[in-house]
């Protein structure tokens, strides 16, 4: 049997996890005709086609799913050991980063990251996923970096470190008729609210408060993501309770008010997590310096 070129085995791996040859060559830093020569010269030496052209994009075949796994565990020993005892340099790197995070941190953190990054090292780029039930999964193969948000349900095998302080502040219209400067409980309660259903941000505290406080809160509209509150919020009567620090970001980008809760809720911790199997990589070591520098000073700010 011929020589198996572990080049050939980055190729598999990349187009495994992305579907798609041209987007594994992208990652690599390779030209496309060279990821579709190691990929065929994979076929020869597998004698199978490992990937099929789908409307989804290249699907594994059986015998592709059956030795992911390993070639996988393969490389991240081989990079390891190829980093032992080594130092990162951020200057010259040319690593891709993934971030699982929700959308108030691709609103809040992620400019100042990106601004960071290009001038601190410019050749690295981030991928930033919705973090998700699956992130679990994705920090422990390798796949995610990090995880940025609340997220108590990561548990045996994760470290986690505390970024900054966060709690929650009620955005209504600058031109609301009946709300102004403040919200009582009773004006809280008689108005329509935006709820957001979405995983990662301690949104579940909210309900829990006010449920414990006896107060009412009348949904009118449900969204699956924070990106087009402020909007929606502007332009109608309808009252959203967001996190402090996208609250204050939102207010700079629309016309409305930032307002105390009627009721006082209590702080949570922002997190970054990042799985055991990662804890001394000289690259996620770097990341997670780096996001404590950069964003520790906000627990003020989220306060």
């Amino acid at each position: 049997m011929a020589h198996l070129d572990v080049d050939w085995l980055g190729v598999f791996v990349q187009i495994y996890k992305t579907r798609s040859v041209s987007r594994a060559a992208e990652r690599l830093g390779i030209a496309q005709a060279s990821a579709s020569i190691a990929l065929n010269k994979l076929r020869h030496h597998f004698g199978d086609r490992l990937f099929s052209r789908t409307s989804q994009g290249m699907e594994p075949t059986p015998r592709a799913q059956s030795i992911y796994p390993d070639i996988h565990e393969a490389l991240l020993r081989i990079e390891k050991a190829r980093g032992a005892g080594g130092e990162f340099s951020p200057v010259e790197a040319t690593r891709i980063f993934r971030i699982a995070m929700t959308d108030i941190s691709e609103i809040v953190l992620l400019p100042k990251l990106i601004n960071h990054l290009q001038q601190a090292a410019p050749r690295l780029v981030v991928e930033a996923e919705k973090i998700s039930s699956a992130s679990s999964r994705g920090l422990e193969s390798g796949d995610v970096d990090l995880a940025v948000g609340f997220t108590p349900d990561l548990e045996a095998g994760f470290y986690q470190q505390a970024l900054f302080s966060q709690s929650f502040v009620c955005l209504a219209s600058i031109t609301h008729p009946r709300i102004q400067g403040a919200v009582s409980r009773r004006a809280f309660s008689n108005e329509g609210h935006i709820v957001v259903t979405t995983s990662g941000t301690g949104h579940s505290i909210v309900d829990k408060v006010l449920a414990k406080h006896r107060v009412e809160r009348r949904t009118v509209l449900k969204v699956p993501s924070f990106l087009g509150v402020a909007r929606i919020v502007a332009q109608t009567e309808l009252l959203v309770i967001v996190p402090k620090l996208l609250g204050s970001a939102l207010a700079l980008q629309e016309r409305i008010q930032v307002l105390e809760t009627p009721v006082p809720m209590p702080h949570y911790k922002v997190k970054q997590h990042w799985h055991e199997r990662f804890n001394s990589d000289p690259g996620n070591c770097w990341l997670r310096r780096t996001m404590m520098a950069l964003y520790a000073g906000n627990a003020m700010e989220a306060g």
